[in-house]
């Protein structure tokens, strides 16, 4: 018969050097149970906040992060989660949610996107605007 690293009721570890002491996988996003009521009340707290911060993301999507819609998306967010959990959440806090499940350091302006910014033009309305028709 071949090996028994891979088939049967292994939980989905691989065998090998996937596993782990407890028999659990070094990839497995599962933890040991808490020792006591609290931590497990605090991980369901965090759960739903994170829970709250993905739905949110549906409405304030975080592409919108990056360029001039930054700080309404980050201010929406914030609202989300202060409805949600009827307490005010600050920017940094919801930024540190946010950096757990993407990589923000990419979504931070570019200096040609500054640049854009900065740059003034002259605005005048054209002149037919100034002119009234008669009738």
């Amino acid at each position: 018969m071949a090996g028994d690293g891979g088939g049967g009721d292994g939980g989905g570890c691989r065998g090998g050097k996937d596993e782990e002491q407890d028999g659990m996988s070094v990839h497995s996003p599962c933890k040991a149970p808490p020792s006591s009521a609290s931590s497990l009340s605090k991980e369901q707290s965090q759960v739903e906040l994170e829970l709250r911060l993905l739905e949110a993301l549906e409405i304030y999507p975080p592409v919108k992060l990056k360029g001039i819609h930054r700080h309404f998306v980050l201010y929406g967010l914030m609202e989300f989660l202060r409805r949600s959990f009827d307490r005010q959440f600050s920017s940094e806090e919801v930024l540190r949610l946010l950096d757990r499940f993407y990589n923000l350091e990419m979504l931070k302006a570019d200096d040609e996107d500054a640049e854009i910014l900065k740059r003034e033009e002259d605005f005048s309305l054209p002149q037919s605007f100034f002119v009234k028709e008669e009738s």
